[in-house]
């Protein structure tokens, strides 16, 4: 179970941090929900508590992680099916799974048919999704602001190597909100 401050990801919404723990009548009966804190678009979600595992509520990543995560933006990108739709399928499928992993291999291997040949408008979104949520999570895990880790994951899709994340700020993903982050886990 979580906690107040806890920093989790929702998949295919991105991380965040669990504001609040309530219970709620909702069509007549009780139960008790995570509040959680979406900092892109401010956004607020409820999932109930006993369906938290089902819908793929997650802790984020250790800060330990991310230099790996990160690599996997470099790694090659795999012979991709020509039929936009068939390979739209196959990324969001991979999004749904909420694997840290395999979102980014979605960014790497969208991004990569972005500058080749360009993406469908779906394609498009779903890359753009992909990519919010991936840059939320590795932020939140490396104790960097969304806009310093989204030109980090830039640079790493370019083909720089070296591009890593500073040192952890946060505390990593075992840290709670409410500190010099104003207490939403996300540096302003």
């Amino acid at each position: 179970m979580f906690e107040v401050g806890d920093r989790v990801v929702y998949p295919l919404h991105g991380a965040g941090v669990i504001e609040a723990i309530e219970e709620r009548e909702v069509l007549g009966e009780r139960h008790r929900y995570y509040i959680l804190r979406l900092p892109v678009g401010d956004m607020r979600v409820m999932i109930p508590i006993a369906a938290a595992r089902q819908c793929g509520l997650r802790p984020v990543i250790p800060a330990e992680r991310v230099p790996a995560v990160l690599d996997r933006l470099g790694d090659p990108v795999p012979p991709m099916d020509p039929n936009w739709n068939h390979r739209y399928r196959e990324h969001a499928d991979k999004l749904r799974t909420g694997d840290v992993l395999e979102v980014a291999a979605v960014v790497r291997n969208l991004s990569a048919r972005l500058r080749e040949r360009g993406l469908s408008g779906g394609e498009r979104r779903l890359l753009d999704q992909a990519r919010q949520i991936l840059v939320s999570e590795l932020a939140l895990a490396s104790g960097v602001d969304r806009e310093a880790m989204d030109a980090l994951v830039e640079r790493r899709l370019q083909g720089e190597p070296s591009a890593t994340p500073p040192a952890d700020r946060a505390g990593g993903a075992d840290a709670r909100a409410g500190s010099s982050d104003g207490g939403d886990g996300v540096r302003p």
